[in-house]
């Protein structure tokens, strides 16, 4: 550099370059990380995905404190239970920190293999799978099942099938009335309806849940009958009117898939009554799903805005982390904070398909 050359800035951009440069990243001091609640409260500090992850657990601690109190609707995909989330999910029922849960038919099916006793198993991804085939062992990356209690479970609840009423149901209500068929204190299922909390899946044929019930539906054609039927329309007319009677709502995506755009949809839904919400008040995700390839489960939820899903003034975070990582450390946030313990449960009452009443 040439002697005496010097950068120069007016002002007024001076005063800019300061306001930019105001917050300097705050290095994670592990002298004073004494709990998960501390360690994601220093993440807030840091950069890159920690920092996106301690924005997740202050949007979910915002949603959770709001005096409007928003109806927060949690989408679950992916292995989850595979992970073993299975009790972290569970958790967030017990500790009040959801009011609805919208899932994948495979995290509920999982969640009822394993309550009627049977594993997953520690595994890996370079099995020999064809070998695996022969054991009837099925692999979810790194976890094994046991494909003979697959099938046990299929037949379990196509035989619980039989014994409904021959109408159409939703999948929520379907559900509820399976989950008083487990035993297993740990299930999400059960603990759901314990405290009310509504389950819908909306896609629930692609899953093992959908082949018990294919087996219950193949049955019903050989003896002549019209048997038991899940009403998917049912299921987007019950969460509209969830929607529509909460004085707000807020989002929390676990990866993405079916849930995720089934939560936002239900927002466009509720004009068939006449009231445009505004959106999700709040709103975060945890996935690895990237944005560029312009699919649902990685798309921003700024472009969620645009749809009018999510609010044009929410607080929002995406945090790009495998949820098997990042689903704990935002849970434990919440539950070691307390922050669902002055909050109200709601309360849903359902007459037939019509939502009667909700109160808090």
């Amino acid at each position: 550099m040439e002697e005496g050359f010097e950068l120069r800035i007016d002002e007024k951009l001076r005063e800019e370059k300061e306001s930019v440069l105001s917050t300097p990243i705050e290095a994670v001091d592990l002298e004073k990380v004494s709990s998960v609640e501390d360690l994601v409260e220093a993440f807030s500090g840091m950069s890159i995905q920690a920092r996106n992850v301690g924005r997740c657990a202050k949007v979910f601690e915002g949603m959770l404190t709001d005096p409007d109190r928003p109806t927060i609707l949690l989408g679950i995909a992916g292995p989850l239970i595979a992970a073993g989330l299975r009790e972290v999910l569970r958790s967030l029922i017990v500790h009040n920190l959801v009011d609805v849960v919208v899932s994948t038919g495979a995290i509920i099916y999982q969640d009822i293999y394993q309550a009627r006793g049977f594993k997953h198993y520690a595994g890996t991804p370079d099995a020999d799978d064809s070998v695996l085939r022969d054991l009837l062992i099925d692999r979810i990356y790194d976890t094994y099942v046991d494909e003979e209690k697959f099938w046990e479970t299929d037949c379990w609840i196509g035989r619980f099938a039989d014994t409904l009423e021959e109408r159409n149901y939703s999948s929520r209500e379907f559900l509820s009335l399976l989950s008083g068929k487990i035993d297993d204190e740990k299930s999400i299922l059960k603990t759901a309806t314990e405290y009310g909390v509504p389950i819908f899946c909306p896609a629930l044929n692609d899953s093992s849940i959908g082949i018990g019930l294919t087996e219950h539906y193949h049955r019903k054609v050989k003896d002549g009958r019209k048997g038991f039927t899940i009403d998917p329309i049912r299921d987007n007319y019950e969460i509209s009117q969830i929607v529509y009677k909460s004085q707000a709502t807020s989002a929390a995506y676990i990866a993405g898939g079916v849930p995720k755009n089934y939560i936002n949809d239900s927002v466009v839904m509720t004009y068939i009554f006449g009231r445009d919400t505004g959106g999700h008040k709040y709103a975060f995700q945890l996935t690895t799903a990237q944005p560029t390839d312009g699919g649902l489960s990685g798309s921003t939820l700024s472009e969620a805005t645009s749809w009018g899903k999510v609010s044009k003034k929410a607080t929002r975070a995406m945090a790009f982390v495998e949820p098997s990582v990042s689903l704990p450390l935002v849970a434990a946030y919440a539950i070691k904070r307390g922050l669902g313990k002055n909050r109200s449960r709601l309360k849903l009452t359902w007459d037939g398909d019509i939502l009667s009443s909700l109160k808090a």
